[in-house]
C-alpha cells in the first residue's frame, strides 16, 4: 500500500517510537492522527508536524476513549494504517526482598495497558477499516509493538514480558481472523532503543545497553523503527509476522 495520501493513526504518537513513526508517515504524504494521553505533548507535536497531523487524547486501555479516537480519525478519510506504539513497563518480581508474594496491582496494570490496550486498538482499527474499498489489495494494515522481552524477559520484567508475549501471541490469530476482510496485522519487537525513557538513564547505563548489542553496537534509533513500520504498510506480503528489530541482541537474565 502506497503511504502517499493515506489516513493513519499512531498511538503513543507524542514521543519516542510513535513520534518517529508519525513523522515518517507524514513525510511520506500520509495524514496522521496522533493518539496519546491527555497529559502528553501530543497537541504540540501535532502542531510541529504541520497540517497533515492532528492530536486526539485517549487512554488506550479505555474502550470508550479508543472508540472515540478512531471515530475522530476517520473524519479525515478512510483509515488505512494503524501503528500502535503506546505502552510501558513497570519493574516487579514474583517475590519481594523479604520473600513475600508480590502485589497483584503492578502485574494487572501493565497487562491492562499493554494487552487490553493493544486489543482495544486492534479491534476498533479493524472496525474502522473493514468497510473500506480495497487499496492495493488491502483494506487496512495494523502494526502492533511488542518487545524482545516477549522472548527473553529479564529479572524484574515478569509483567512486561508476559504482556509483550501476549501481543506476539495475538498477531498471527488476528492476521488470520482479519484476512477475510483484507486487513493485514504484523508486530514489531524492538530491542534497546534510544527513547525518552532511556534518555533519563545514567550515561553508564546507556553505554552498557549499547555495548550489549552485537551489531550495530549502539542503541536503536526511533527512525529505524519508523522505517520498518512504514515498510510493513507498504509491503503487501508482510502479514501475521512478528519481526525482531534488535541488532541480534539476546537479553541476559539481568
Amino acid at each position: 500500500m502506497d503511504i502517499k495520501g493515506i489516513n493513519a493513526v499512531v498511538t503513543g504518537g507524542a514521543s519516542g517510537l510513535g513520534l518517529a513513526t508519525a513523522t515518517r508517515l507524514i513525510d511520506g504524504g500520509a495524514t496522521v492522527t496522533l493518539v496519546d494521553l491527555p497529559t502528553s505533548d501530543g497537541a504540540a507535536r501535532a502542531e510541529e508536524l504541520g497540517p497533515g497531523a492532528r492530536f486526539v487524547a485517549a487512554d488506550v486501555a479505555d474502550a470508550d476513549n479508543v472508540s472515540a479516537a478512531f471515530a475522530a480519525a476517520t473524519e479525515q478519510g478512510p483509515l488505512r494504517a494503524v501503528v500502535h506504539c503506546a505502552g510501558r513497563g513497570r519493574p516487579m518480581r514474583v517475590l519481594d526482598k523479604s520473600g513475600t508474594a508480590a502485589e497483584l496491582e503492578p502485574f494487572e496494570s501493565v497487562i491492562r495497558l499493554n494487552v487490553i490496550g493493544s486489543f482495544n486498538v486492534l479491534r476498533f482499527a479493524a472496525q474502522a477499516m473493514a468497510g473500506n474499498e480495497p487499496l492495493d489489495g488491502d483494506r487496512g494494515v495494523c502494526v502492533l509493538t511488542a518487545s524482545v522481552a516477549a522472548f527473553e524477559g529479564q529479572i524484574g520484567q515478569i509483567n512486561y514480558a508476559a504482556a509483550k508475549a501476549a501481543v506476539v501471541g495475538m498477531t498471527l490469530p488476528a492476521a488470520r481472523d482479519l484476512a477475510g476482510v483484507g486487513i493485514r496485522v504484523c508486530t514489531i519487537a524492538p530491542g534497546t532503543f534510544d527513547t525518552p525513557l532511556l534518555a533519563r538513564a545514567r550515561d553508564d547505563v546507556r553505554a552498557s545497553l549499547a555495548a550489549s548489542v552485537p551489531h550495530p553496537r549502539r542503541l536503536g534509533d526511533p527512525s529505524e523503527f519508523a522505517a520498518l513500520a512504514a515498510h510493513i504498510v507498504e509491503n503487501g506480503m508482510l502479514n501475521g509476522e512478528t519481526i525482531r528489530l534488535d541488532g541480534a541482541i539476546r537479553m541476559a537474565p539481568r
